[in-house]
């Protein structure tokens, strides 16, 4: 494989909801913790977690959800690497707080007026990847590999760019745990979002799963591991 092998994995409600609800104060890694039939198996997610590849793929507007713009203390070194996704999100304090946080941080931006690389100086563990249009992720994926030598990633973005990695054909396994919660809300962010399909034609866009492990956890928590078909034929 010319690219490196990527795993989406991600916490979801039953009926598919990664957010609980459509604005960015409501998100699930704070609100499960609140809420009673939840919190108490939500540790076993962040254990999976624990246990996932050293490269983790994420978008800046996430980590702006989590609060990394504004957070004033020091973080603690951790030995995962951060791939993030940002054009316009992360401001100069998030990217510094990155910096600090993760081993290396892979900013991949499009935008030439990142805050990024006005601190790309100071931090020698900030690598840039730019793209002088639009990003191409197929290209990227590839030179992931292939300049920095990375063969595993955990993926961890929203509804969106999760659909257009999966219909790229980017995605290699789906690690999920399923929260035992409906959330709802036709604006709330799914696992799988983006355009919807619009004819017959783009069935090919559908990736089949092959179920390789279905672990059931304690207090109604469930983990599922498939393997995507990413050549998808259509009768």
């Amino acid at each position: 494989m010319n690219r490196t092998y990527n795993t989406l994995f991600m916490i979801e409600s039953l009926d598919g909801k990664i957010s609980t609800g459509d604005v960015d104060e409501l998100d699930v890694d704070k609100d499960f913790k609140k809420i009673h039939g939840i919190k108490e198996g939500l540790f076993q997610y962040y254990n999976i977690e624990k246990n996932t590849d050293l490269f983790s793929l994420n978008s800046g507007r996430v980590m702006s959800k989590i609060g990394v713009n504004t957070r004033q203390d020091n973080p603690i070194k951790i030995e995962c690497n951060f791939i993030i996704i940002d054009d316009n999100h992360l401001n100069i304090n998030g990217v510094e707080y990155l910096a600090k946080w993760v081993k290396t941080l892979y900013l991949v931006t499009s935008n030439k007026n990142h805050p990024v690389f006005s601190i790309k100086n100071k931090f020698p563990n900030i690598e840039i990847i730019f793209y002088d249009q639009k990003i191409d992720f197929i290209n990227l994926f590839s030179k992931l590999k292939t300049d920095f030598h990375i063969k595993n990633i955990t993926i961890q973005t929203g509804g969106t760019l999760n659909a257009l990695f999966v219909r790229l054909g980017l995605i290699d396994a789906v690690s999920i745990v399923v929260a035992p919660c409906l959330i709802g809300g036709s604006q709330t962010q799914s696992l799988i979002g983006g355009e919807s399909l619009h004819s017959q034609l783009e069935l090919s866009n559908i990736k089949a799963l092959k179920l390789k492990k279905c672990n059931v956890l304690k207090n109604s928590y469930i983990h599922l591991l498939y393997e995507v078909v990413n050549k998808t034929k259509v009768d």
